[in-house]
């Protein structure tokens, strides 16, 4: 299996993707800093943060549908390039925010922001397969993860530190051009087709909404005839019911809990993401030496260790050993979900790839706003440190239904990347 180095220095295609992805990664966390210590500051209010969240959530649930469909049936570079330079544009109209002052601003552009990323961030995952061998698949997907969580932990560290010396304008035109900078090494990738569009022999060139729904109803039944992939997206929502209340929570500990202002939410974030860096390592060294009976009993173990960490996250007394508890917490979920990722990798067609990532995002979003609306609202009646508490408990919840299928049988293995002429997946589905 090639490591992380070789695999940069043998596939430029992957290298220009890697590189787009931390650059514009450690902006987008600039920019989520910024937003988040500002909104504080000009409401006062745990409540504001957790609509500003549910703004920066809300939207990706509508834009997924969408999106999955456009990225199985157009060329995926083509649409990615398009959703950075539009996020370019929104990212740099946040400086109105500091012009005029107005709450209205931080949901709009939050949400504009947001419904942009689901086509960029799902056509990453569903070009992975088409631009990396067989072989390198699980390095690719594990070094993608964890550089995500190594640029979290940068960026928000240089975020938090950068907006308390610099200010937010710094913030937002840094993120602007980290999106132009992705979009010119997305341009770059090449393949022998000479486009990266998916296989689609059975569909039609019709791109009606008629079309639309069926691809819709399509995805809804490959998920539906393959228990393992339908359980890796209720593992997501399970981690989320938990997960999305941290959004806000971070950001009440290190300004509120902790008194420690902008810098305060970057220790936090920070810690998050060390340790999801450790986490998508000790995930890329195992992965391939799991059985799949092991690969099962890994996430298992792994959401009952994170939920558990998570709690003694909210518990501690100094903002350094609930980072260091928070960072523990993040080992188990880094290690999940680069595992669970090869899997979906690894075993969904190339044809419906798209719809499957952007769906499994989708749901993911959904219980991640509804647990931000919930702590956001909490936090005017329960203490914030009980909020953690029962976040954590929500999160570990996810490894008991995981171990009660395991054990029932219901999680077989599928077969890997069936063509699409050899299956019809709506054949599958009862009618009415």
């Amino acid at each position: 299996m090639p490591g992380f180095w070789s695999l940069l220095k043998s596939n430029p295609n992957y290298r220009y993707t890697w590189l787009g992805q931390v650059v514009s990664e450690v902006g987008d966390h600039f920019n989520s800093i910024a937003v988040l210590s500002l909104t504080l500051h000009m409401t006062g209010s745990g409540l504001a943060v957790g609509g500003v969240m549910i703004a920066r959530t809300l939207p990706a649930i509508f834009a997924g549908p969408l999106a999955g469909v456009m990225l199985d049936r157009f060329d995926r570079r083509k649409i990615m390039i398009a959703s950075d330079l539009v996020r370019s544009v929104i990212a740099l109209a946040f400086i109105l925010i500091q012009r005029y002052q107005q709450r209205w601003l931080l949901f709009l552009l939050s949400g504009l922001l947001v419904f942009a990323s689901p086509f960029f961030t799902s056509g990453r995952s569903a070009l992975l397969p088409r631009i990396t061998s067989k072989e390198e698949l699980h390095t690719a997907n594990a070094l993608t993860q964890t550089t995500a969580w190594l640029t979290l932990s940068i960026g928000t560290l240089l975020g938090g530190v950068s907006t308390m010396k610099l200010g937010y304008e710094w913030a937002f035109v840094a993120n602007a051009l980290s999106f132009v900078f992705s979009a010119w090494a997305v341009w770059h990738l090449r393949s022998p087709e000479g486009h990266f569009r998916p296989e689609r022999k059975l569909a039609s060139h019709h791109h009606n909404f008629h079309e639309f729904l069926k691809d819709l109803k399509e995805t809804a039944a490959y998920m539906r005839a393959t228990p393992l992939v339908f359980a890796i997206g209720l593992a997501f929502v399970g981690w989320a019911s938990g997960g999305g209340a941290a959004q806000i929570l971070f950001t009440l500990f290190g300004e509120i809990v902790f008194k420690r202002g902008s810098a305060g939410i970057g220790i936090i974030w920070s810690a998050a993401g060390f340790g999801l860096v450790i986490g998508g390592v000790l995930a890329h060294r195992i992965g391939k030496k799991l059985t799949f009976k092991g690969y099962k009993n890994t996430i298992s173990i792994a959401y009952f260790i994170h939920g558990l960490a998570y709690i003694f996250y909210a518990l501690m007394p100094t903002i350094w050993l609930s980072a260091l508890c928070i960072g523990i917490s993040r080992v188990a979920m880094g290690s999940n979900n680069v595992l669970n990722r090869t899997m979906l990798l690894t075993h969904v067609p190339d044809r419906i790839r798209g719809r499957v990532f952007s769906t499994t995002e989708m749901m993911l979003n959904a219980a991640m706003m509804v647990s931000m609306a919930a702590a956001s609202v909490a936090t005017d009646y329960v203490p914030i440190r009980t909020i953690g508490v029962i976040a954590g408990c929500l999160s570990a919840s996810t490894s008991i239904f995981w171990l009660w299928a395991d054990l029932a049988g219901k999680l077989p293995e599928p077969p890997t990347e069936i063509p699409a002429e050899e299956q019809d997946y709506e054949s599958t589905v009862t009618p009415g």
